[in-house]
């Protein structure tokens, strides 16, 4: 089998492995998903404001610091990816200008298309990760002025809008760190597809193992958010 052919098989078949993953993760967080930890953390998070907004005074502080270090982690996120995408912008501006054929791909140079290709996957994911950690940081602003505001506990519906809130900064922050997660085949790819193959397997495994939730998650999960609602009732009783 040719080099070419190689790529034509393994590069589609990787990322199918990865895309089929993360089709299945995507099911599993909307029908089960106390079995991942995208679900639990969701629940968590929940709780959280709950918590917080219930006396506002008090732990008014400790959310917004708790919230301030979200911010943080996505501003490095978003300052990581913003300068590897620029890093890359200018290595292939430079390449085009060093080798003036390399900015004729129509002519049919199969060598320089897909070298092309393979780099603007990897800015690609780079682009999607800054956006996605922007809008995290979006989020994140919005609840932390949210947070403290005075509310009561049998009023529901201003902390469940808060909560969503929350969830939607870390779903944009998830996504953006996925897209890092999907540049390490791609970058691999540049050595050949073998090595991109691989990676996609062994990422696909390791993903699964940091997605998933145990039995004794699962079940410890249960009885600390049990205990805390059933507190919480108590009070507001």
């Amino acid at each position: 089998m040719e080099e070419k052919d190689v790529d034509y098989v393994l590069v589609p078949l990787g990322l199918g492995i990865m895309i089929a993953y993360h089709i299945w993760l995507v099911y599993t967080v909307f029908k089960h998903p106390r079995q991942t930890v995208i679900g639990l953390n969701s629940e968590t998070r929940h709780q959280w404001v709950f918590s917080m907004m219930a006396d506002p005074l008090k732990n008014g502080v400790l959310a917004v610091q708790t919230i301030r270090n979200n911010i943080m982690a996505s501003t490095l996120l978003a300052t990581t990816a913003i300068t590897l995408s620029s890093i890359i912008s200018v290595f292939v501006s430079s390449a085009s200008n060093t080798n003036p054929a390399a900015s004729q791909l129509m002519y049919g140079n199969n060598t320089q298309l897909l070298s092309s290709v393979k780099y603007f996957a990897i800015l690609l994911c780079f682009l999607v990760a800054f956006l996605c950690n922007v809008q995290s940081i979006r989020y994140y602003a919005h609840v932390s002025f949210l947070v403290t505001v005075p509310t009561f506990i049998d009023r529901r519906e201003p902390i469940n809008y808060v909560a969503r809130n929350l969830n939607r900064g870390s779903l944009f922050w998830s996504i953006g760190l996925r897209a890092f997660y999907f540049s390490f085949p791609l970058f691999l790819w540049i050595f050949g597809p073998i090595p991109m193959f691989v990676c996609c397997i062994i990422m696909s495994f390791v993903l699964y193992f940091l997605d998933t939730t145990t039995s004794f998650t699962r079940n410890l999960h249960s009885y600390s958010m049990r205990d805390k609602t059933e507190a919480n009732e108590n009070e507001a009783l």
